[in-house]
């Protein structure tokens, strides 16, 4: 077995005495051979134990030179040959004096650099010339500017001359003069303005208007009503139209889509608040509720918040808004005048005789407010603006305080019908009724009844006045149509009529248009 004096002259370790077990000692160093010359060159003196120790006495040291350097470097760094020069001068030094000595000038080396005193190592030190040298009084410097003068000293410390003094005090007053005239010409122009004999009436300094304000709801909500405009040839016609969809879904009547549908020559645009006009596209109509849906390619609409019709009280707050005679952006207010009118609308040109369950308001509506917004004092749209009512026949006849809009419980669900198959089918009776009154009672008497119709099926013959449709009395033929349209295709409804004097209630099944 092998003992660890077998690898002594390996191993850096003995054998401890007492315990017999290595002991480990520390490999000597190995220090390379001093160089004499080195040492020489840069070892400390003869005596001398530490950097900062007393230099030994006996004067100065004579200090040996460096070993020379290799070829390479000293080809690549060193003096030029015969150059003696002790620091090194600009390149181009070739003979063992330049001539001219350490006075020699140069483009680098000032004159006398060579006896500067901080280019020689052994020079004393002196007292030399200031940091800052003094400036000549010929050297060509541009000077500063001096202190400016005051009033005082300008008129009275003699600084300016008289003539200067007077020329400044005539262009002063020349000055004054026209400024005084001027001032004179403006004010007799403004005599009648600031008479003081006139009193003038007292305003607020600022016009307060409130969250609920008319303008305050009118300024929400005119981005998204847009004028719709058809044109055939040198004619055309125009109305209004709400943004009810984000992908540019207008709502508007079809008596002002109407035209531009059936004649293949007609264009119909939607022109924007801001003035943008673009084409719209018919998307369906609803001849029998008046409504229909254009669609207008338009990015970022601002579209108008829909409101709840069924919330409406008369005497509400309302606001029209449209464009009356093609006048855009037109803003009218008043009430909420009636709800739940049945108003029968006779279309002009043959677009239909459309009925509606309207709201009557007295804010102001004319012809081109048809397809407007009507809405609340919050801004949502309660109803779409329709029709109005005159004391004339003619076309042109304006409005007296009796408009009609569709509600908009209503017009928004016929619209999502529209939009997503073009056309709405309505639940139907199935005949034809006029308004009748014996002075106690109104009805809406049946003048016919059509072959293999809801009202055909449940037993109602001409001549019959009915009375009540569900819960709901009928006292004309308008509030029969709308009784039926507001039920759903299908629906069993009760029906109260009056038939030879004798009242009688029948069960109808509703059936599509």
């Amino acid at each position: 077995m092998a003992t660890p004096q077998d690898h002594a002259s390996d191993q850096p370790f003995t054998t401890d005495g007492h315990s017999g077990r290595p002991k480990f000692v520390p490999k000597p160093a190995q220090r390379p051979a001093v160089d004499p010359d080195a040492a020489q060159a840069f070892g400390r003196p003869p005596g001398v134990l530490g950097a900062f120790a007393d230099q030994p006495a006996g004067g100065r040291r004579d200090w040996a030179a460096a070993p020379p350097p290799p070829e390479a470097l000293a080809a690549a760094f060193g003096r030029p040959s015969g150059c003696v020069e002790r620091l090194q001068r600009p390149p181009g030094c070739t003979g063992a004096q330049p001539s001219g000595g350490a006075d020699r000038e140069d483009d680098l080396w000032p004159h006398g650099a060579g006896r500067d005193p901080w280019r020689d190592p052994w020079a004393s030190a002196v007292l030399g010339a200031p940091a800052l040298a003094q400036r000549h009084p010929d050297a060509d410097e541009p000077l500063r500017p001096g202190a400016r003068l005051s009033l005082a000293e300008v008129l009275f410390g003699r600084r300016v001359s008289n003539r200067a003094l007077a020329l400044l005090g005539a262009v002063a007053l020349l000055i004054g003069a026209v400024g005084g005239l001027v001032g004179r010409l403006t004010a007799e122009g403004g005599t009648l303005l600031n008479d003081p004999d006139v009193t003038l009436a007292q305003v607020q300094p600022v016009i307060d208007r409130p969250t609920g304000s008319v303008a305050a709801v009118a300024a929400r909500v005119l981005p998204a009503v847009v004028s719709l405009e058809f044109r055939v040839g040198d004619q055309g016609g125009f109305g209004s139209g709400v943004v009810i969809d984000g992908h540019g879904y207008l709502l508007t009547n079809n008596h002002v889509v109407a035209p531009a549908a059936n004649i293949p020559q007609a264009t119909l645009d939607a022109v924007f608040s801001d003035g943008t006009r673009l084409p719209a596209r018919i998307v369906g109509r609803d001849p029998k509720t008046d409504l229909a849906v254009v669609k207008v390619e338009v990015a970022h609409p601002t579209v108008a918040q829909l409101g709840r019709s069924s919330m409406l009280q008369p005497g509400d707050p309302v606001i029209a808004i449209g464009s009356p005679l093609g006048l855009a952006g037109t803003v009218t207010s008043g009430i909420v005048s009636a709800v739940n009118r049945p108003v029968r609308l006779e279309g002009d040109g043959g677009y239909g005789n459309a009925v509606i369950d309207a709201i009557q308001t007295d804010a102001a509506i004319n012809p081109g407010n048809s397809g407007g917004a009507l809405v609340d004092a919050a801004g949502a749209v309660v109803g779409i603006n329709t029709a109005i009512r005159t004391l004339g026949t003619s076309e042109g006849g304006g409005s007296i305080g009796l408009g009609f809009a569709i509600p908009i419980d209503t017009a928004k669900t016929i619209a999502q019908e529209l939009i997503r198959t073009g056309h709405y089918q309505h639940a139907e009776l199935g005949v034809n009724a006029a308004s009748v009154t014996d002075g106690r009672s109104d009805g809406a008497r049946v003048q016919n009844v059509q072959q293999g119709s809801a009202a055909a099926e449940a037993g109602i013959l001409e001549d019959d006045v009915i009375t009540k449709v569900g819960n709901r009395a009928v006292n004309s033929a308008e509030v029969l149509t709308v009784a039926i349209h507001e039920r759903a295709i299908g629906e069993r409804v009760p029906i109260s009529l009056i038939r030879n004097g004798r009242p009688l209630v029948v069960t109808v099944t509703l059936k599509s248009d």
